[in-house]
């Protein structure tokens, strides 16, 4: 009888560690998707949350400014990233903006380039194809070849919307990430392209334009004319966790505005 008493308690024990462990709740986490662009921001950002938020994982996948306003409508993430303004029929569809920061694109050519500043008017010739040789422009005696990014590129849109060559460049190549742009144009005498300030390092160079150098300064300033937002986009009426609600929070403080800044771009906030 005892031994059959132990065996029931035993089982009674074992079945309620399973119902337990059933119960346990799933780690917190926090998930982005978009623009490449923001890779910077958006990874240091990240960072400093996790830190100041032991045990909630965040991640980052960098698909693109359109794909990451698609993933936010279909729910496959918490919050988009987008380096464009949403448009008027995407806010139709129930998304929302909130701009998190501006960002100067940078015209970038190879270092070897003899050539440091182009007026807009330029710049739009050069991607419309009207001028197809550096030395029009006071550079070598070469073919420019063009390298921009492909369709639903918020980078692409602000670029061309602002030097208004919508549906005009005639592209060499047509990339998928800011990365690749650099590294194209940095492996190209001939070359140019444009890219994120954010993202702009040591391997090109950043010409000015109209006379005046991208930085934070001037793009804060607004003297620095090719520039555009930086923007978390979210689901109107879709409550977030409460993970991603104290993420986008967090990022929208100013107490983010120093990681924004040292990331490369120019924090609202």
């Amino acid at each position: 009888m005892k031994k059959i008493l132990c065996l029931v308690f035993t089982l009674i024990i074992a079945a309620t560690a399973l119902v337990g462990c059933g119960k346990k709740e799933e780690a917190a986490s926090v998930s982005t998707d978009g623009s490449t662009s923001m890779e910077k921001v958006i990874g240091a950002l990240g960072e400093a949350f996790e830190q100041k938020n032991e045990g909630v994982s965040f991640t980052y996948n960098p698909t693109g400014s359109g794909t990451g306003i698609t993933a936010v409508s279909e729910d496959r993430c918490d919050i988009g990233l987008s380096s464009r303004h949403l448009k008027d029929e995407e806010k139709a569809k129930g998304l929302k903006e909130t701009v998190l920061a501006l960002d100067g694109i940078a015209v970038i050519v190879n270092k070897e380039n003899s050539v440091n500043d182009l007026d807009m008017e330029t710049i739009a010739k050069i991607y419309k194809g009207e001028i197809t040789n550096w030395k029009e422009v006071g550079g070598n005696d070469a073919q420019i070849v063009l390298i921009g990014r492909e369709e639903g590129s918020g980078t692409r849109d602000g670029f061309e919307s602002i030097t208004k060559t919508e549906k005009e460049c005639k592209y060499r190549q047509e990339l998928t990430s800011t990365g690749d742009v650099i590294t194209a144009v940095s492996g190209n005498p001939d070359a140019i392209g444009y890219a994120s300030l954010a993202s702009v390092g040591e391997t090109v160079k950043a010409i000015s334009v109209n006379g005046v150098s991208a930085s934070e300064e001037t793009v804060k300033d607004g003297s620095y004319k090719i520039q555009r937002p930086f923007v978390l986009v979210t689901k109107s009426g879709k409550t977030l966790s409460k993970a991603a609600q104290d993420f986008f929070d967090f990022a929208t403080s100013s107490d983010a505005a120093k990681i924004i800044s040292d990331a490369g771009a120019v924090a609202v906030n």
